[in-house]
């Protein structure tokens, strides 16, 4: 797709949002800065416009996930099929708006937030309450530094509004079991396995099922490890390029930016979330979650590569296992692989 003007601002509104996440977040000292590098991503890279609607979707989500990871892990952490009923429920809620559309954005902020919280949650060393606080100020942070970009670099011509494709009843149910079903197992086996450091890979099973179709999971996957091994290897070389200097904010932002704006550019000219979004995620997860004034990416980059490729596959498997036991019933039919 051609980069024109337009598409070149989105390129610039995405990396100085996220830039500005995470400097704000590192000046403030505030934990969970992986929020403040993705949610920008998440904002001004999935919807093509920003208005009340769109930022009273994603506040919304941000404020119900951060109610829900408050109130359930301390009711239901000793009773797990209970808990695991639940956030299979609350899954399927997100996703079954997704499948539908007017209220996708909600659906799909609300994924991942709730996959990240469930999996810091696992952890008895991460605070609840400052997580939900930090997803929250996150959220309302993403949505002041888009309107400042916006105001700065505003689209030349009107954004041309994408019409939703007609959806059967079946096929609105196929898609939200799918995605709940897929997304409730990836939570039970990182509650399982001692997996804090696969924020990564947590997030890229439940990323893979926003198409939510076997298929469309499957040219996800793909595009996700591309992009996942591109991310890092990027973030290895801004690390060769930082050396010891990472604790350094003006360098570290900088470098930032410039791998943000090489990623915005591809997912641009791309046209749909692929390769680009799936590189953007991942440098805001390394450079916003593990960079530190006491640690460099290198070894989480390197973990990275290894982790969420397993992830995507064991995730691919279960999708076609899941598409498949629900082409068997009528009212969940979809079509059939052959």
């Amino acid at each position: 797709m051609e980069l024109t003007s337009d598409r070149l601002r989105i390129c610039f509104r995405i990396a100085f949002a996220s830039a500005a996440g995470l400097l704000i977040s590192k000046l403030m000292n505030w934990n969970f800065g992986v929020f403040f590098t993705v949610y920008p991503m998440l904002l001004l890279g999935m919807v093509p416009v920003l208005n009340r609607f769109i930022t009273l979707q994603f506040i919304g989500s941000s404020l119900v996930t951060s109610l829900e990871i408050m109130v359930l892990p301390g009711l239901l952490h000793n009773w797990p099929p209970a808990f695991t009923i639940i956030v299979f429920c609350l899954f399927l809620g997100r996703f079954m708006l997704m499948a539908k559309g007017p209220l996708m954005l909600f659906g799909a902020s609300g994924c991942v937030s709730l996959s990240i919280m469930l999996h810091f949650s696992s952890y008895e060393h991460f605070d609840l309450a400052d997580m939900a606080m930090s997803n929250i100020t996150a959220s309302v942070l993403a949505v002041a530094l888009a309107y400042i970009a916006y105001a700065f670099l505003p689209n030349k011509e009107a954004p041309v509004a994408r019409a939703l494709p007609a959806k059967s009843d079946n096929m609105i149910r196929h898609q939200a079991l799918l995605g709940a079903i897929v997304a409730t197992l990836s939570f039970t086996v990182f509650q399982t396995l001692d997996l804090v450091d696969s924020l990564s890979a947590q997030a890229a099973t439940v990323l893979v099922l926003f198409p939510m179709s076997f298929m469309g999971a499957v040219q996800s996957g793909r595009q996700r490890c591309v992009g996942t091994l591109l991310g890092c290897a990027l973030g290895l070389l801004t690390q060769l390029f930082l050396y010891s200097h990472y604790h350094n904010l003006v360098l570290l932002g900088l470098s930032f930016w410039l791998c943000v704006m090489v990623f915005a550019r591809l997912h641009v000219k791309e046209g749909a979330p692929g390769v680009g979004f799936a590189g953007l995620t991942t440098v805001g997860i390394l450079f916003g979650q593990y960079v530190s004034a006491e640690h460099d990416l290198v070894y989480s980059a390197l973990y990275r590569m290894s982790s969420m490729t397993l992830a995507i596959m064991i995730t691919l498997c279960c999708v076609y296992l899941v598409h498949k036991l629900l082409n068997l019933f009528p009212s969940t039919r979809h079509e059939i692989i052959g």
